[in-house]
């Protein structure tokens, strides 16, 4: 079976295990020759898979989650579905933060990806560009403008998520997500939750069919 997440910067592709990340340019039709089963944040990204691959289905509409959120991303809801207890933490071009509990999904935010925060200093002053440094550690105040950038994106974030978090057990997917994770002592990354999700509704919507096709023959046996 090959899954697609299909996010806002990249293809997310997972097949026997094995994930890609593939840009928009770089995909093309010989890549592969199955069915592609997706969830989608990005219709224009959307609209390039259905025009390079035949056989594509959306996944979007059997991707069910107990919530009163309303407008949640297909792609948060999948990874919830992973996890009954806890916070999902996916950080990617957005940074998502969700809570389950007992199995419901109570809330969540997002934040602005790395990228986007070090974008908006750039739009300051020229002289606020940067880069993430990923080898600081945010526990000592800077002494250079390269490192303050950088301290001031990964201190507010990282301390934004704990205040959520608490004694829960966190649960980081996402591009940056490995990264992020070592600064939480009860952090647990998963590179694969999203697609999990997709598995885990894709079995739910044939047992359901099973069940149906079950009733149904029940009802012509009797009839």
């Amino acid at each position: 079976m090959l899954l697609c997440d299909i996010g806002n910067t990249h293809f997310h592709f997972w097949e026997n295990g094995k994930i890609s990340h593939i840009l928009p340019k770089s995909l093309h039709k010989k890549m592969f020759d199955q069915e592609i089963y997706y969830i989608s944040v990005n219709a224009a990204h959307e609209k390039l898979l259905n025009k390079l691959f035949k056989t594509t289905y959306d996944l979007e509409s059997i991707i069910h989650l107990p919530t009163r959120y309303r407008g949640l991303g297909v792609d948060r809801k999948a990874a919830c579905l992973c996890v009954s207890d806890g916070v999902i933490v996916d950080v990617g071009s957005a940074i998502t933060i969700d809570v389950m509990s007992g199995g419901e999904h109570q809330g969540g935010y997002i934040l602005p990806g790395f990228n986007e925060m070090l974008a908006s200093y750039a739009r300051i002053s020229p002289a606020l560009q940067g880069h993430i440094n990923f080898g600081l550690e945010p526990n000592v105040l800077p002494s250079n403008t390269k490192d303050a950038i950088a301290y001031g994106v990964l201190k507010s974030t990282i301390l934004t998520i704990q205040n959520t978090i608490g004694t829960k057990k966190a649960y980081f997917t996402g591009g940056d997500g490995k990264y992020l994770a070592k600064f939480f002592a009860q952090a647990i990354y998963d590179e694969t939750l999203v697609f999990r999700g997709m598995r885990i509704s894709i079995e739910r919507a044939l047992q359901k069919r099973r069940q149906q096709q079950g009733i149904q023959s029940q009802t012509k046996e009797r009839a």
